[in-house]
């Protein structure tokens, strides 16, 4: 489906949210992803970071060298694009009581905040533990989205300022096992 991209918002100088137009007819669930085509350059793929009931969808990127990654942070608002219909079944489970561990890592995070938006915006709530790995605190983004949708997540930060005072180190199996029992989640 051939759209544009309607903007794009730094949220870190590493990060950013793209903004797409939604196409006619484009449905999908929290949680699902798209194939993302810009003339001239491969196609991957890219969690929708936007909930199913915003206006326009929206991904969220991590620069990188990637010849693609350059021409996305390069490209214009109007700037035209090709997705694909959203795909994956990385979504909440039907039954609302089944309890959910969310394990993420970087920017990895975009699946959950999607569905975070989502619950947050129909008032859902759900039994869910957020455990979210990033190397530095710059790497902390969507708080608002977690605050809205009422949920904390235990941040763990590899490489952490003096000032840090989460968990430091990886987010291991162990760590998470910790975690979960710590918090009564086995």
């Amino acid at each position: 489906m051939q759209t544009i991209v309607t903007g794009q918002h730094e949220i870190t100088p590493e990060i950013s949210t793209f903004s797409i137009a939604r196409p006619d007819g484009f449905m999908y669930t929290a949680g699902q992803f798209i194939e993302l085509t810009l003339p001239g350059v491969c196609k991957p793929w890219f969690t929708l970071s936007s909930s199913p009931q915003e206006h326009d969808l929206s991904i969220t990127t991590r620069r990188s060298d990637s010849d693609f990654k350059k021409a996305l942070f390069a490209m214009n608002a109007s700037s035209s694009v090709d997705i694909s219909q959203p795909m994956g079944d990385f979504v909440l489970p039907k039954l609302a009581q089944t309890p959910l561990v969310w394990v993420a890592g970087g920017i990895g995070i975009t699946p959950f905040i999607s569905q975070l938006k989502w619950l947050a915006e129909t008032g859902e709530q759900r039994p869910i533990r957020l455990m979210w790995a990033v190397r530095s605190e710059d790497d902390i983004i969507f708080q608002e989205v977690m605050d809205a949708a009422q949920q904390h997540a235990t941040i763990v930060v590899s490489e952490p300022t003096a000032a840090w005072g989460g968990e430091r180190g990886q987010l291991t199996a162990e760590m998470v096992r910790f975690l979960s029992v710590a918090q009564n989640l086995s």
